[in-house]
């Protein structure tokens, strides 16, 4: 075995127990949350501490396009140098040789972290955290659709059709004979997250047609969003086993509810190890107000970071499982901030407005910049919320501009995320939305042809 395969997880050598390794993937993900990278043979593998990459993978737009960023002098791609991290390195069980995936870390030349590479972006958000004496807890749902292949991109997505041959039904959440329907594709997210050491907390159905949602268990943020990285790459790979497709669009299906990542945050003293949203006596303590402050002024500009496209704010719809304002309250999930039902040391802030779209690197790093802001600027928060949310003013952005340019008006959170990074991430939306208006939608062709 490798030398570097000690530094490995147990899982990782276990699944190569009695087997010979073949093949590495080195893996970044890039603004949208796509794995970019290398793969290699692992002898070559083994031999490297490094290898380089241009940096205009983080400049490339959903479409596949590039934006242009201001900022710098000419577009000349210049290398990063990518490290792994060996703390990172899962199977790849679908794979038909024996293949395992590392996560890297992008540096410049001179050493210093690329600061628009996402799991930077990140670890510098938790560095602000630590530098307090404060260590975030997280706990992500994922919630996404299994739909029928779908290889036109002129037809409409439709749900997939289950075990007993029928397609699935919408407004089913968390029946049990709704999850049955799709039992061989879950069969092998189980056993592809057993092989590469991830615990899954439980699978649900939500209320869409072929929806679930699985809860994973809370802790680190860094290790957290990775697990999502490559949690979305394993239910794609189990969808396709299965002659149907895993989306993770904000509103795959019209009608139909949207699919969100849901963040529940607590943060703990790395001096006493304990919750710092309750006291010694269990009551709720000015951080745990001041958390829910930062995530009611800054959420809205931090949005364009939850809802990335344009298809992410056909969420946001009253009455369809999104929030719409920036109402909280206690076991409520109309509002947009959530305290769920707990006992006091497991006291805890959900934030349910980021959508399952998102790059999960930069969808935690936001949500935890807000509520950090929150505390350390002590932002008091509107009183608690009664009643259903839905029936509140709207508070949130319309679309990607709008969302856009509350991020640029938005100092302290720009600082906190870093402005090198803000600079990239604004010029690769834009570029996206361009290529937006390039295309002409059925809704134009059936109202405007003939009317206008």
């Amino acid at each position: 075995m490798a030398d570097w395969l000690s530094h490995a997880p147990d899982a990782a050598r276990a699944y190569l127990e009695g087997r010979r390794l073949d093949e590495i993937e080195c893996l970044i993900s890039d603004l949208s949350g796509i794995a970019r990278g290398k793969a290699m043979p692992a002898t070559k593998f083994a031999r490297q501490s490094q290898f380089y990459l241009p940096n205009s993978i983080f400049y490339q737009t959903i479409t596949g396009n590039w934006a242009e960023d201001s900022a710098i002098d000419g577009y000349t791609e210049p290398d990063m140098v990518l490290k792994p991290d060996y703390a990172t390195t899962s199977a790849a069980p679908w794979t038909g040789d024996w293949t395992l995936q590392v996560i890297h870390d992008a540096f410049a030349k001179d050493g210093t972290p690329v600061p628009y590479a996402p799991r930077n972006v990140l670890k510098r958000v938790v560095a602000l955290y630590e530098a307090k004496g404060w260590k975030p807890v997280v706990a992500p749902e994922m919630e996404f659709y299994l739909v029928a292949r779908n290889i036109d991109p002129a037809q409409e997505i439709r749900a997939m059709t289950g075990r007993s041959g029928r397609p699935a039904a919408a407004r089913q959440a968390y029946s049990i004979s709704a999850v049955d329907e799709f039992g061989p594709v879950i069969d092998d997210i189980y056993d592809f997250a057993e092989a590469q050491g991830f615990e899954i907390d439980g699978i649900t159905q939500e209320g869409g047609a072929g929806q679930l949602e699985i809860n994973l268990r809370h802790g680190d943020p860094i290790r957290l969003a990775d697990e999502i990285f490559y949690f979305k790459r394993l239910i794609r790979e189990a969808a396709l086993r299965h002659d149907c497709f895993a989306t993770f669009m904000a509103k795959p299906i019209e009608g139909e509810p949207g699919s969100a990542m849901h963040i529940h945050h607590s943060v703990v003293s790395t001096e006493t190890g304990k919750n710092i949203f309750v006291d010694e006596a269990e009551n709720e303590t000015g951080e745990f107000a001041h958390f829910i402050g930062g995530l009611q002024r800054y959420l809205p500009a931090a949005t364009i970071l939850f809802a990335p496209y344009v298809n992410s704010y056909r969420r946001y719809v009253k009455d369809h499982a999104a929030p719409i304002n920036l109402e909280w309250a206690r076991d409520n999930r109309t509002t947009a901030i959530r305290v769920p039902v707990s006992d006091a040391q497991a006291r805890r802030v959900e934030n349910r407005i980021a959508g399952m779209d998102c790059n999960p690197y930069l969808g935690i790093a936001a949500s935890l910049a807000c509520g950090y802001l929150g505390m350390v600027e002590g932002i008091t928060p509107k009183d608690e919320f009664s009643g259903d949310a839905y029936d509140a003013d709207e508070e949130l952005p319309r679309g990607v501009h709008a969302a856009l340019d509350l991020l640029a008006a938005a100092p302290p959170l720009r600082d906190a995320l870093g402005e090198g990074f803000c600079g990239v991430y604004e010029a690769v939306k834009r570029a996206e939305y361009d290529d937006f208006l390039q295309v002409i939608s059925p809704w134009e062709r059936e109202h405007l042809l003939m009317n206008v």
